[in-house]
């Protein structure tokens, strides 16, 4: 029985239909392999220079992600292990979250949860009491790298670190989750905001450091220390007579407030100021510039200072001008730092205030 055109028809195209699905399985299954193959010789070009460190390996410009001149570092997987950097992770983290936690904020992988610079951005905001004027939520590779900048321009900033020390973070190590990088910064930030924490000491940690030079990756297996001795970075002080005043005789600090406030009194109202409280009148640096230029008997031009300073980094040049003021003087240098005595940090007003007060104290009828 012959067969009809129509069934001849259907059965041509379905055999077309076959064997056009047939090339295109074979092609994709050949782009797969081909695929598989060039992940397995990147990955094996990865495995040869960690396991060869200082010796290059030859890349194509396509198939590595950093570009020329461009470093990457990395903490060896041993290292992740090691207990003290674990300890300084889960302080910090419990840090962050403590200070976040009216916004709720919960912090549970540095790298995950900081390199896009939205939490950072918060944590800087809190700790400085300033606004950053960035976008809240981006999810643009390209705004969170500008975010970043913003932030760590700002960091940078507040704490007037040597540029040396700038370059322990940068905007493409902390997007990039360079846990080296986002661990220099919050230390950094902890110390600077005298956070109420115990910083693990003698903290470092194995890094691998990658640099791509003329398509060649060269390797260098270096030890990075993060935290050194609390001394070396500023945290902590030997204490002194104020910390026990503080910690054990708060009735007695009172009466040393009070002789320090007239003793100021004393100077001050002869260009007719006076002040009442040392915890908000003196984070300033004006008063502290005045008393100077009284007790010296000099005019300290305006130019030189921010006589009505607006924003923390004012404050802070103030003190630090101050400061300068009390050692051309030859006083004693306190044990305080300027930004500090700009954060309203009652001791080390005190702290400052005494040391003037220790100077010129002759004639004055009010003793400490």
């Amino acid at each position: 029985m012959a067969s009809s055109p129509t069934k001849t028809s259907t059965l041509k195209k379905e055999k077309k239909d076959e064997s056009f699905l047939e090339k295109v399985t074979t092609l994709g299954r050949r782009k797969k392999i081909k695929d598989l193959k060039e992940v397995n010789d990147l990955n094996q070009d990865g495995k040869i220079s960690i396991d060869t460190p200082g010796s290059p390996v030859e890349l194509t410009a396509d198939n590595f992600i950093l570009e020329n001149g461009e470093e990457r570092s990395m903490i060896e997987p041993d290292s992740r292990d090691d207990a003290k950097l674990k300890e300084l992770i889960q302080v910090l983290m419990d840090w962050i979250n403590e200070e976040l936690k009216e916004q709720r904020v919960i912090v549970r992988d540095l790298e995950e949860d900081l390199h896009d610079g939205q939490i950072l951005g918060n944590l800087i905001e809190k700790l400085a009491g300033i606004k950053l004027e960035v976008r809240e939520v981006m999810q643009s590779e390209v705004f969170q790298k500008q975010k970043l900048q913003v932030v760590l321009d700002t960091v940078n900033k507040i704490m007037n670190l040597p540029r040396w020390n700038q370059q322990k973070w940068s905007v493409d190590g902390i997007h990039s989750k360079n846990l080296i990088a986002i661990l220099h910064l919050l230390v950094a930030l902890a110390f600077h905001f005298k956070a109420p924490i115990r910083i693990p000491e003698y903290v470092s940690a194995k890094v691998v450091v990658v640099q791509k030079k003329d398509n060649l990756l060269v390797t260098n297996r270096v030890t990075e220390d993060i935290t050194t001795t609390n001394e070396a970075i500023g945290g902590r002080f030997e204490r002194d007579a104020f910390d026990t005043l503080f910690d054990h005789a708060p009735d007695k600090l009172n009466v040393v407030k009070k002789s320090l406030i007239s003793f100021a009194n004393k100077h001050l109202n002869k260009i007719n100021f006076e002040v009442s409280d040392l915890d908000s009148q003196f984070h300033d640096g004006v008063y502290f510039i005045l008393l100077m230029g009284l007790l010296e008997g000099y005019y300290v031009p305006l130019y030189n200072y921010h006589v009505t300073p607006t924003v923390f980094e004012e404050k802070v040049h103030n003190v630090n001008f101050a400061l300068d003021l009390m050692d051309d003087a030859g006083l004693p240098k306190a044990k305080a730092r300027a930004e500090d005595v700009a954060q309203c940090h009652l001791k080390s007003v005190l702290r400052l205030l005494y040391v003037i007060f220790l100077k010129y104290k002759q004639g004055d009828n009010n003793k400490i």
